[in-house]
């Protein structure tokens, strides 16, 4: 890297400073810090719950697969979120919203206690943080490693640069300061892959190469589905993420919980769906030439690196660098905020009785105490094992592990349709589902990713559903939860004067 690069770089640092520093000006209580008191433009929200599901593992894994295989990696990994998305913009956007406007609810688990019961939310909340820590640690390491293949940095030394910098900004501004920080992203990579796009296009065959590439490329690269990435892989992995990426994951929930109302909390998980069909090609084009230009590659992790390098001047390598950071410290980001949320109103009151009593201000310096805190340990894991070779193998086989088992209550209890079931179903769910998923990944030791993937989250389908069939534990508070959130609260006063 030249030193025009590092400047890029170290100005994009100064400016997630800057962010946090002045989103801290906008922070007065928790509500402020972790839902933005509801003041997000649908359209910022929108970009931000796109942004949020990037990270570097897209351009180290991600890429692997790309260089390995061609087009089905957009076909499983971004058509399956575009679709998913809007699927739940229909479905979860506006009731997530409601759950703030009509009830006060700052963390998306905060309602499950009164959905359900108390050991049912702290079930979810511990099982679901403990995902998280392992899940960020690993986004750490892909940095880290992109980091070292343009600028020879170790990786420790490349996950205490990224993490201080977080550290700073999201503890000082909160959800303020991750959505702007996702739209500086937004800005950045724009700028950083239609560069690439247009460097691949140049260095091969104009715009002809959309084209003409396919047939140079290695057999089968041009198809949907090749490899173990097959139709089946597909649909489980369109199931699994329209649960994750419409709250399952918790911190995009949150994005919906910041907009100012349902219908504008809906409008953004509209935007978010056509960012996700349309933008990742721009993105994957140049993943699935690079066989054409930095061929025989031994670690195929390295493609988007060697691609860089090879075709992209100085300061654009810079500016593509900043967005591999920008990916990784927003999602970071992100996840601090909403486990900080699940720890201080979901966890911590539980355990220690004083921060039930604590006052507003003080509440507000506990839940920065506990975002730094999280952002911390997940650095210290990162270092200590290094992740060598496990990126992409962390974060499917933890998501498999305890995204469905954990979404399956968290979402379906929002829903009228569901109203039979109860705390028994919830909980038999989520053990069921994660014995399964022991059972097949380390019983049986299946080496099909759809079997790894998939049966976790059916069995607690259809677990939650029948129990609710079969032991059905409706109550009236609990049915009126689910009823309020069926309208945004203006619609309703409209309805009631007519």
């Amino acid at each position: 890297m030249s030193a025009l690069d590092w400047s890029v770089l170290g100005a994009y640092f100064l400016v997630m400073i800057g962010i946090g520093v002045w989103s801290k000006g906008r922070i007065r209580t928790v509500v402020d810090f972790f839902t933005a008191g509801g003041r997000i433009p649908w359209w910022l929200s929108g970009v931000s719950h796109h942004m949020s599901g990037y990270s570097a593992v897209m351009f180290v894994a991600f890429a692997a697969v790309a260089y390995t295989y061609g087009l089905a990696m957009y076909v499983w990994w971004a058509l399956t979120i575009g679709i998913g998305v809007g699927i739940g913009a229909f479905v979860w956007a506006a009731r997530w919203n409601r759950l703030r406007s009509k009830h006060g609810v700052v963390s998306p688990l905060e309602y499950l206690s009164r959905r359900y019961d108390l050991p049912t939310q702290q079930v979810l909340a511990y099982s679901g943080a403990l995902l998280k820590v392992v899940d960020i640690a690993a986004k750490w390491v892909a940095i880290s490693i992109l980091l070292r293949g343009f600028a020879g940095i170790p990786i420790q030394w490349g996950i205490v640069v990224t993490g201080a910098v977080t550290l700073v900004y999201i503890t000082a501004g909160g959800l303020w300061a991750d959505v702007l920080t996702d739209f500086g992203q937004f800005v950045i990579q724009g700028v950083a892959g239609v560069a690439m796009f247009a460097a691949i296009m140049g260095h091969l065959d104009g715009v002809a190469t959309l084209w003409t590439m396919w047939d140079r490329l290695p057999p089968g690269h041009g198809d949907p589905f090749a490899g173990p990435y097959t139709t089946t892989f597909f649909l489980a992995l369109l199931f699994i993420k329209t649960f994750e990426y419409n709250g399952g994951m918790w911190n995009l929930a949150q994005r919906y919980m910041a907009s100012p109302s349902g219908s504008a909390a809906r409008r953004s998980a509209l935007l978010s769906s056509a960012l996700w069909l349309v933008w990742p090609l721009v993105l994957f084009i140049p993943m699935f030439a690079a066989p054409l230009i930095v061929p025989g590659l031994a670690d195929a992790e390295e493609a988007y690196v060697r691609l860089a390098q090879t075709l992209l001047p100085q300061g654009v390598i810079g500016l593509v660098l900043a967005g591999f950071f920008s990916h990784t410290m927003a999602m970071v980001a992100s996840d601090a905020n909403v486990i900080s949320s699940v720890i201080t109103r979901d966890i911590a009151p539980v355990i220690v009785r004083r921060v039930r009593e604590l006052s507003a201000r003080a509440e507000l310096t506990f839940a920065r105490v506990t975002t730094f805190t999280f952002v911390l340990v997940s650095m210290a894991i990162a270092i200590l094992t290094e992740g060598e070779g496990v990126v992409l193998k962390i974060v499917v086989d933890l998501v498999a592990a305890t995204m469905g088992p954990i979404s399956i209550p968290l979402m379906l209890g929002m829903l009228p349709w569901f109203k039979r079931s109860g705390p028994t179903a919830a909980i038999t769910s989520w053990a069921a589902g994660l014995g399964v998923w022991a059972c097949v990944k380390w019983i049986v030791e299946s080496k099909d990713t759809t079997m790894v993937v998939g049966v976790p989250l059916v069995t607690s389908l259809v677990l939650y559903v029948a129990i609710g069939l079969l032991k059905p534990e409706n109550r009236h508070d609990r049915d009126a939860l689910v009823d309020s959130l069926g309208a945004d609260p203006g619609s309703e006063r409209a309805a009631a004067t007519a």
